[in-house]
């Protein structure tokens, strides 16, 4: 064979193809591998036990340095072991689940929420990011947009919780993430932006999730000028929770 002429004895094309073929196949076991660090191994409901993935499967665990400080171990071994306050509807695996006691506070459907850490979502210098305008006194509402705070809050049936007290900023996103209402009786509890409809001209503020007697109940902050991960996700989760359970009318269909 002369210098230059291996592709007259090699089908260079198709080991290349072959080549391609073995490179994706490991791409996508690694890959497969490394999405199973976190929700593995997997709960198996007719045995009460969780699989064995085996070794082959759950990869080895790795050291992540978070950005603030401190380290997570991924996989851990350790199981979600909160209490599951639903019942199922049915035997087979997969079945619904009917909350048992108050819906709102089962942290099941929508209300379910995830344990993240209970501390504040920080920013480059370590500040909390998700303050209060009291706090964040150089962030300002555009008057243009109307400025909430004094605002009548209404449920959805209509019935007046309490009041708009402060709005709450993300000073690395420059957004209004929560607003801070005044409930009589329970003091301050915060309402995800996303879940209130801000009346300007009738100054209320509207949230069809909760019904007025619910907002006693919004899982209340440990500070009151900074909001932990896992406060976030509480608040969310009770709102979230408040689209189904808020009225036994919103779990039946529509027709």
């Amino acid at each position: 064979m002369k210098l230059g002429q291996i592709t007259s004895y090699i089908d260079v094309a198709q080991v290349t193809l072959y080549l391609f073929w073995i490179f994706f196949a490991g791409l996508l076991f690694y890959l497969r591998r490394e999405d199973r660090r976190e929700g593995y191994p997997l709960f198996s409901e007719p045995s009460n036990t969780y699989k064995d993935q085996g070794f082959l499967f759950i990869p080895p665990p790795k050291v992540f340095i978070l950005p603030h400080g401190g380290t997570v171990l991924a996989p851990n071994g350790k199981s979600d072991d909160r209490p599951i306050k639903a019942a199922k509807t049915a035997v087979w695996p997969g079945a619904p689940l009917e909350p048992s006691g108050d819906p709102m506070l089962a942290a099941v459907g929508p209300g379910a929420y995830a344990e993240r850490a209970n501390i504040a979502d920080p920013m480059h210098d370590g500040a909390a990011k998700i303050v209060p305008l009291r706090v964040a006194t150089n962030y300002a509402i555009d008057a243009c947009d109307g400025d909430p705070r004094g605002y009548t809050l209404i449920g959805g049936d209509r019935t007046t919780a309490g009041t708009i007290s402060d709005v709450w900023v993300d000073r690395s996103e420059t957004m209004i993430r929560y607003l801070e209402a005044n409930i009589p009786g329970a003091g301050s509890r915060l309402i995800p932006i996303t879940f209130a409809r801000i009346d300007k001209n009738r100054r209320e503020v509207k949230v069809h999730a909760l019904f007025a007697k619910h907002f006693a109940n919004v899982p209340a902050l440990a500070s009151p000028n900074q909001v932990t991960l896992l406060e976030e996700d509480k608040v969310c989760a009770y709102f979230g929770a408040g689209t189904l359970y808020a009225h036994p009318s919103r779990t039946e269909p529509l027709l």
